[in-house]
């Protein structure tokens, strides 16, 4: 019996660790039922049987022997005077088991068998990769870099599966050589020209969870659960956490003795600043979590409009904002609510002092937003910054601060 070179298809096989044995049968006797349809018109007279291990295969037909000039199915059915050319001792009413020969159907047609076969293999593969990562989703894994392209890398998991890590899911601060190992979240599979694209993420809000997951056994346990998560990856995080045993300090697990277990997950984020906060139903006491390190004097909460005017000593404002707006950004994400940042003046002296919305006419109002975006928003707190502070904490050019500066203290001297 030709073989027709079926070894390699089988290896295809076992190299796919989850396609089980019962299918790979299965596949192939579907491939070879539909080469006998296309040249018998049926296949309900023959057996397909696969030796996997040796890579070949039989294909027996059977036919019931039948009185000459009786037979009413040819495919079913055989004359007396055909089968004694087989063999000699049959009788009429008995079973011929006859083998077909492979090559008998044609170069052309084992050539698309073994085509097709390939195919049925190669789509087997790509769903036991989809299954498998469709169930992995949201799971932190390890894979080795096989390649370092501008936009993406090229990972290798353990079974040799390719993984992609875009840029855009990789942190800033990210610098990865071939061969180096990477922790990263599966985030989701796409299907890109039929085949399976597993996307991995260090970004994604859920990669810090799976983290806290692994260093805080009472995350893991259920006793303390992560209400949310927000994040600026490489910049700062802030995770709402919540106890469901009054016994333990939810806060104080997260961070660990002197911060032994966020440290090991600030490591992993490039030194992405973490900020643990007890969650609460209570959207004033969780704002004022929120807008950590800085010390909120009062506020007033608008909860119709989900808005929020926060006032803060003056060297609390630039706390409460972070390095490029980063903390109050992160607070909004984490509370919903619109937060704006005002100076409390309460104790000190009254001066005399102007709105900056007063000055539109000679200052843009771009410009405007992005000094009250900082918490400048009247005159005297622009003027009572260095040049140096403003630039460092607006997108502003230098001689843009400049010109402003200038208008305001011609205002004041002119008072």
């Amino acid at each position: 019996m030709a073989s027709i070179n079926l070894i390699e298809a089988f290896q295809d096989f076992k190299e796919a660790e989850n396609i089980d044995r019962p299918t790979m049968m299965k596949v192939v006797e579907d491939v070879f039922k539909t080469l006998l349809r296309k040249k018998y018109g049926s296949d309900e007279n023959f057996d397909v049987i696969v030796n996997a291990e040796k890579g070949d295969l039989e294909i027996v037909r059977h036919r019931i022997i039948v009185e000459d000039g009786l037979v009413a199915d040819p495919l079913a059915e055989v004359p007396y005077s055909e089968a004694v050319k087989i063999e000699p001792d049959f009788e009429v009413g008995e079973e011929l088991y006859q083998e077909i020969e492979i090559l008998d159907f044609g170069r052309r047609a084992i050539l698309a068998a073994k085509q097709t076969l390939a195919s049925r293999i190669g789509d087997l593969k790509k769903n036991v990769l989809v299954k498998k990562y469709n169930d992995r989703v949201g799971e932190i894994i390890n894979a080795e870099v096989y390649q370092v392209w501008k936009k993406e890398i090229l990972l290798l998991d353990e079974d040799g599966s390719e993984l992609i890590l875009p840029k855009s899911e990789q942190i800033p601060q990210d610098y990865f050589k071939k061969g180096e190992s990477i922790r990263a979240v599966v985030k989701k599979v796409d299907l890109k020209n039929n085949s399976p694209v597993i996307i991995l993420s260090r970004t994604s809000p859920l990669f810090l969870s799976k983290l806290l997951e692994i260093e805080v056994p009472e995350i893991f346990d259920g006793l303390i659960v992560v209400k949310k998560i927000v994040r600026e990856p490489g910049e700062r995080a802030k995770v709402a956490v919540e106890s469901y045993d009054d016994r333990i300090d939810p806060v104080g697990a997260c961070v660990g003795m002197k911060g032994s277990r966020i440290h090991g997950i600030v490591r992993e984020l490039k030194n992405e600043n973490i900020d643990v906060i007890n969650w609460t139903s209570n959207i004033q006491l969780l704002i004022q979590r929120s807008l950590t390190p800085s010390k909120i004097t009062s506020m007033d909460i608008d909860s119709e409009k989900q808005q929020v005017n926060v006032y803060l000593k003056p060297d609390q404002v630039s706390l409460a904002i972070g390095r490029k707006g980063v903390n109050i950004k992160l607070a909004q994400e984490l509370t919903g609510y619109s937060i704006d940042v005002f100076r409390d003046n309460e104790g000190e002296v009254d001066e005399y002092d102007i709105d900056l919305e007063e000055f539109s006419d000679e200052i843009e109002p771009w410009v405007i937003d992005e000094f009250k975006r900082v918490g400048c928003d009247t005159a005297r707190s622009v003027l009572a910054l260095t040049l140096e502070e403003l630039e460092r904490r607006t997108d502003l050019e230098k001689e843009t601060i400049e010109d402003v500066r200038r208008v305001l203290k011609e205002e004041f001297q002119k008072e």
